[in-house]
């Protein structure tokens, strides 16, 4: 039986010798069973809340594989601490006729998984409660019960006394403050404030650039520098809940009912006096109603952002950030929009550079000299990993021979009567190691073969690109098609030059893996390759094999 362990610890336990207890545990009672471990799993410091956690998906894909038959665990809650997913990692196990086994429970089935995943769900909770209401306990006591806002320093507790949460203000981040509520109450936008610290180099919160939404935040939420009440020493706590979304994990904030806020009054900490905050908000709420009356699409956070076609992938070759809307239909580096510390002020119309993205990728993408070199590099290396491949079988073969050799050798000696508890545990480790080699034997051979490109290749290439091009005419699949066509490209890179087209020098660098499936031949369409390495390069990959990623002047 090949068996797997599974271990994990959450991010409020950080220890990490939590994992190698849990491995051993485990090690020892797959010993006692008779097992021979294969693999082990482990998810350092995550919480067991969410399923999205690498070590127990690559698990989860590894079952569904057949790569093994048992997984054991220290406990259920270790697989994690909400009923559904628990349960249907079970079924998932099921499924795949892997076992699962715990330290505590042995073999576990359904029952155990409705009682015991209940139980690690239901403790989860009582965990939130208790931090909820410690926080509680510090916004009563006037203490901060989360991070440090801007314009405060922590102040160091007392000798014998081992809770902090105490703040002071900081003078010269409080300055700063008074600045920003007095410019943004005379009509300076946020903006611009953001743009002018950062040219006269004042650090922001945490030493980082100043940004537009760190000073406008959310006014509902009380997020953001100009809703910070603590600024006229009044501590609000319990504005919003934090919940996740069952369907996408992700974290959704949502406004507490006014009631249910907790407010403490702290005047030590008051920076600016009430009037100056009230020309705050009253210029706050003519920003809302200015919004309000834009055309429709133009309000701000009125509606979730459009997907555009190269959303994501326009980059600032100035700065490194990203390229977003700045105008109608008109793209700029979002770095100098939102901070002003980048001195690339091009913008480029959005119908332009896609324009431009289109006819390159149909048309100088895969040029027939291309798509030769291309043929002539997957020739080479094809013939270079048969070789390795060649000598690593040899290697395992002269291993495997080895190690029935010496099995033999020590089955006769059993047979003559020398049995010893050392001799069955060499027995056992020469077995383990056998079935180890096979498996690596068979994982080299069902390596996935590689797309042959052949004469043909540029102009099933151009096809594909000119049926997506239609396709994003049409309403009914334009969202599909787009997300295609975005699958050829990794990023472009914008870069201002008066002599270019639109004063910007676009290179476009294409994903290789998904171009050169493009333009191989229509049966190798469904194998699922891999798209890109993991090694820290950014290689694009097609089956093993890793080219730089393709780059071309637009």
């Amino acid at each position: 039986m090949r068996a797997v362990i599974y271990a994990r610890y959450s991010s409020e336990n950080q220890r990490i010798e939590s994992i190698a207890d849990q491995v051993e545990l485990c090690r020892r009672y797959a010993a006692a069973q008779g097992w021979t471990v294969v693999d082990t799993y482990s998810d350092a410091a995550m919480s067991g809340a969410s399923n999205m956690r690498p070590a127990f998906q690559r698990m989860m894909s590894d079952a569904r594989r057949g790569s093994f038959d048992v997984l054991v665990c220290e406990a259920i809650d270790r697989l994690g601490r909400n009923l559904s997913d628990v349960s249907a990692a079970y079924d998932d196990l099921v499924f795949a006729r892997v076992s699962l086994h715990t330290v505590s429970y042995g073999l576990t089935t359904q029952m155990h998984i409705g009682i015991m995943g209940t139980m690690a769900q239901m403790a989860l909770k009582d965990l939130r409660d208790k931090v909820k209401r410690g926080q509680l306990g510090r916004a009563r006591a006037g203490k901060i019960p989360g991070g440090l806002a801007y314009g405060y320093q922590v102040v160091p507790p007392a000798p014998g006394v081992e809770e902090g949460g105490e703040r002071r203000i900081k003078p010269e981040e409080a300055e700063v403050v008074k600045r920003i509520f007095t410019d943004y109450a005379r009509g300076v936008a946020p903006q611009r404030l953001a743009r002018t610290l950062n040219e006269e180099r004042v650090p922001g919160p945490g030493g980082r650039p100043w940004i537009d939404t760190t000073i406008r935040g959310q006014l509902d939420r009380g997020t953001g520098l100009l809703n910070n009440t603590l600024y006229i020493g009044q501590l609000s706590w319990n504005r919003c809940s934090y919940i996740k979304d069952p369907r996408t994990r992700k974290r959704v904030a949502r406004v507490n009912p006014q009631s249910e806020w907790e407010i403490q009054h702290v005047p030590e900490l008051r920076i600016i006096d009430d009037a100056l905050w009230k020309q705050a908000k009253a210029r706050q709420t003519e920003v809302r109603t200015e919004i309000t009356r834009a055309p429709a699409g133009r309000g701000l956070n009125q509606t979730h952002r459009r997907q555009y076609l190269l959303s994501g992938l326009l980059i600032c070759g100035a700065c490194r950030g990203g390229y977003t809307m700045v105008a109608q239909d008109r793209y700029g580096c979002a770095t100098r929009k939102g901070k002003g510390i980048c001195d690339n002020s091009r913008t480029i119309a959005r119908q332009n550079i896609e324009r431009r993205v289109l006819g390159a990728l149909r048309d100088e993408m895969l040029t027939p000299e291309v798509v030769d070199e291309f043929i002539a590099a997957l020739s080479e290396a094809s013939a270079t990993r048969q070789k390795d491949l060649l000598t690593q079988q040899l290697g395992w073969q002269r291993e495997l021979t080895e190690v029935a050799r010496k099995m033999e050798g020590i089955m006769q000696s059993i047979e003559l009567g020398a049995w010893t508890s050392k001799v069955g545990e060499r027995l056992k480790a020469l077995e383990a190691r056998e079935i180890e080699v096979q498996a690596l034997q068979r994982a080299a051979v069902s390596e996935a073969p590689r797309p042959q490109l052949s004469g043909r290749g540029t102009g099933i290439y151009k096809a594909h690109v000119a049926q997506l091009e239609v396709a994003l005419n049409n309403p009914l699949v334009r969202a599909e098609a787009a997300e295609a066509l975005r699958m050829l490209i990794e990023k472009i890179v914008l870069v201002p030059d008066k002599a270019a087209a639109d004063g910007l020098q676009a290179t476009l660098h294409g994903e290789l893996a998904t171009i050169l499936l493009a333009a191989s031949e229509p049966a190798l369409h469904k194998q699922k390759l891999p798209r890109t390495s993991v090694l820290g390069s950014k290689m694009s990959v097609v089956a093993g094999i890793g080219f730089e990623p393709m780059t071309f002047r637009l």
